[in-house]
């Protein structure tokens, strides 16, 4: 059996921490264990950011009288530490997405140890 993707939409909502319905347990099994997964955990921090980035840079820029390097850089800055923190906790936070799917806690530390899954 093919492992089924979900499509744009329920990917942001997955994204968003959405629960996918159970034909996807295995793509989201793949998606939180298999190698690249801290990679995609990131991209997935910043689809969460970006429109609240684009937000306040849209405020900054309109708004106030700051120069529009230091807007771009505060919200670089915002990004970088948005994905410390998340990443600092990525294991602990794909468990969690894990468990919401269904699975049994220990999970994907379990499989990522055993595959010897590089996290990038």
């Amino acid at each position: 059996m093919a492992m089924t993707r979900p499509g744009p939409v329920r990917w942001v909502r997955y994204a968003y921490g959405g629960r996918l319905p159970d034909r996807y347990r295995d793509w989201v099994l793949h998606d939180t264990t298999d190698r690249g997964w801290l990679l995609r955990f990131a991209l997935r921090v910043t689809a969460q950011a970006l429109p609240w980035l684009i937000a306040a840079g849209l405020v900054l820029t309109l708004f106030t009288p700051l120069p529009v390097g230091w807007t771009f850089g505060a919200l670089a800055m915002a990004l970088g530490m948005s994905l410390y923190f998340t990443l600092t906790s990525a294991d602990e936070l794909t468990e969690a997405r894990l468990v919401k799917h269904g699975f049994t806690a220990g999970t994907g530390r379990k499989r990522r140890k055993d595959k010897h899954v590089s996290q990038w």
